[in-house]
């Protein structure tokens, strides 16, 4: 029943297929003269249940959710967009999660830190790449191999790429708020200097604008502890597409989404 069931889909993709392309050029032809994002925030949900869906084992879902995030951020690229924060593991993930799908996971990444850290694509739009999460959680060897990324690629100041691992956004704010007790203490700031844009300098994310939008897969509408002080003005796209099959025409309709809404910021 399942072979039948894949052979049906895809059928279905190679019929469809022209539909997709006439419906992604109508798209685009609604999005590419208005505003883009300047920082896009992405939670790349439903690995496991794509898999469990297509009856693969979970460790295959992770991998095509991998090959998707190279694939993506090529379209985000092309679009000029500063800032990518992509949401790799959270801290809930790193500290629940089995070893044996931990481990899987952080195979994956390093191989996407190596492709990084030699993908000519990357230097070539300039692109600075930044780990940001709880390192107390992440195993050493991909501490080393993303310090060797970061290093390489510091110089690149037109695009940057946060990647979070690990990552809380309740605990990125505990730790800026001891940085900031810190220097208060030590005398390197005072307390009138304390204000909005002096806290997010002291947060992971300080070198990016904060998101303008945030695009979550699999049809969960929450941020689960993603970007909290940075997304306090976010635009949210749900899509109860999974991860792994997100297309470009989903990607377009979250951008045309974001250039309809009205961004007062509270004025």
């Amino acid at each position: 029943m399942q072979f039948l069931t894949k052979v049906f889909e895809r059928f279905e993709e190679e019929i469809l297929k022209p539909v997709y392309k006439l419906y992604e050029h109508y798209l685009w032809n609604q999005i590419k003269d208005n505003q883009m994002p300047q920082h896009i925030g992405i939670i790349p949900d439903g690995n496991r249940r794509w898999a469990k869906r297509h009856g693969y084992e979970y460790t295959f879902g992770h991998k095509m959710g991998y090959e998707k995030v190279s694939q993506v951020l090529d379209w985000i690229w092309n679009l000029k967009v500063k800032a990518v924060t992509l949401y790799v593991l959270s801290t809930e993930n790193c500290l629940k999660r089995s070893e044996e799908e931990k481990q899987n996971i952080f195979q994956l990444l390093y191989m996407g830190l190596e492709q990084l850290e030699n993908d000519r694509r990357i230097y070539d739009s300039k692109v600075k790449v930044k780990i940001i999460g709880n390192f107390e959680l992440i195993p050493d060897w991909i501490i080393k191999k993303a310090k060797e990324v970061e290093e390489k690629t510091e110089k690149n100041e037109l695009r940057i790429l946060n990647i979070a691992v690990c990552y809380g956004g309740r605990h990125e704010i505990i730790e800026a708020i001891k940085k900031i007790a810190s220097d208060y203490k030590k005398g390197v700031i005072s307390l009138n200097e304390i204000d909005e844009n002096k806290v997010s300098s002291y947060l992971f994310t300080s070198d990016s604008p904060d998101p303008d939008l945030i695009i979550r897969t699999s049809g969960e509408e929450r941020i689960s502890n993603f970007l909290l002080w940075q997304g306090a003005y976010s635009e949210l796209f749900f899509t109860d597409v999974y991860w792994p099959e997100f297309r470009k025409i989903d990607l377009w309709r979250a951008i045309r989404s974001f250039q309809k809404r009205r961004r007062n910021f509270g004025k």
